[in-house]
């Protein structure tokens, strides 16, 4: 396999992603001189991110999921396009700001609406706010146009918001959020315009290397041969290793997202506050996340423990939105007379030291893996660079430090 390594280009002009794309093809001398047949397993963000940029390149897609697109972890996820001072250690957050940049790419190239306009955070223990100014400080030596603001600037920003007794709320101006439903959509239309075909509720049960070097995926709804095939299957660890033969340490945890009905403007950025995240779409609807998680108890382990994506009855769902819309009623006063129109427990991937997993297993090569953490915020990245990597058997620098058979090490920054 050819290493486009640093010595063959500059690591941070790799991290644009159109100039990296275009280097990781020049350092592969032989581009592929047929389609290559590549399944997609996986239906969310990511997934259909990597669909698309594969069918740009001139790949054969067939895009498998077992349930319905973006239903899991897509759909239950705040969607917020950031690489603020949480995206440690600093490889990390150089990735996520090209993340950044390439969604803003892909929402013209797609139209895909994509709210900008920044984000606004703060805490209320006195502590964590001196932290809080430390990493912002961080944040502006790295490059990210962050700052700590006060008193009638943020009341310009956001006329409709309660700070209450907080010194200074961090600003990142270059945040952004995006409906990942619609996004996955879009980039899905986009594939299969070009070609791909799209499969839902189409399972991957077991995959059989053929003499010829190809896998035969057999499915729920028949076998399927292909050259390579991508996992982009979320929290589902059992999947990396009964279609991969690897596992991947995961501490994937539940977080309840709750919609509005479309409600007039209110907010602009992202707010977020002590306990709550919230952002308003362009459409009027409001999304709210919860920052605590479920406690850790006997109780809700085991209601838990098949990562149930719904409540067990209407009246308990209502309790928990009501339980957040009240949280966020006490920074955003004008949410009172919100309608709820879903919520939905969302279970986010999250490999055991906080960043994404990317790159063929090192016990199945027709296998790429792409398990991640800030899907939503690197997704269009993901897309482009694994595909590059699979289409011209490149092997890109900047996604080294997120290789499947790397050590894992539990990070707590996050």
């Amino acid at each position: 396999m050819l290493l486009c390594s640093p010595s063959a280009m500059n690591r941070r002009t790799f991290l644009k992603i159109s100039a990296a794309s275009a280097a990781l093809v020049g350092c592969s001398p032989n581009p592929p001189k047929r389609k290559k047949h590549i399944a997609v397993i996986g239906g969310g963000i990511i997934g259909s991110s990597i669909a698309y940029h594969l069918t740009k390149g001139g790949a054969q897609v067939s895009l498998l999921e077992r349930n319905r697109l973006a239903e899991l972890a897509s759909r239950g996820t705040f969607a917020w396009i950031n690489a603020t001072w949480a995206k440690q250690p600093r490889h990390y957050h150089e990735f996520n700001q090209a993340g950044v940049q390439s969604w803003k790419h892909l929402q013209s190239e797609l139209d895909i609406p994509v709210r900008w306009g920044g984000s606004l955070e703060w805490f209320t223990s006195v502590e964590r706010q001196r932290i809080l100014q430390a990493q912002i400080s961080e944040q502006i030596e790295w490059g990210e146009p962050a700052t700590m603001i006060t008193g009638d600037t943020l009341s310009e920003l956001e006329p409709n918001v309660v700070f209450g007794n907080v010194d200074s709320v961090a600003y990142s101006p270059n945040d952004g959020a995006v409906d990942p439903v619609l996004a996955t959509r879009k980039m899905v239309a986009a594939a299969q315009k070009e070609g791909a075909s799209i499969r839902e509720n189409c399972a991957v049960e077991t995959v059989s290397t053929l003499a010829n070097g190809q896998v035969q995926l057999n499915t729920s709804c028949g076998p399927l041969i292909v050259d390579d095939y991508v996992l982009a299957t979320g929290a589902d660890a059992a999947a990396t290793i009964s279609l991969a033969d690897i596992k991947i340490p995961q501490r994937t945890t539940p977080g309840i997202i709750v919609i509005t009905q479309p409600m007039p403007r209110l907010i602009n950025r992202i707010i977020v506050a002590p306990g709550v995240h919230i952002h308003q779409r362009d459409d009027g609807r409001i999304v709210l996340g919860e920052q605590d998680g479920a406690p850790d108890n006997t109780a809700h382990q085991m209601r838990l423990s098949h990562r149930p994506t719904s409540f067990p009855d209407p009246a308990f769902a209502e309790q928990h939105a009501s339980r957040i819309l009240m949280t966020a009623e006490a920074f955003v006063p004008g949410m009172a007379s919100a309608d709820i129109e879903d919520v939905y427990i969302g279970w986010r991937p999250l490999p055991l030291d906080g960043h994404p997993v990317l790159g063929r297993s090192p016990n199945q090569p027709r296998a790429y893996l792409a398990i991640m953490h800030s899907g939503v915020s690197l997704a269009p990245a993901v897309g482009e660079l694994v595909a590059k990597e699979i289409l011209y058997n490149a092997s890109a620098a900047t996604l080294d430090e997120y290789r499947p058979d790397r050590n894992f090490e539990e990070i707590r920054r996050y």
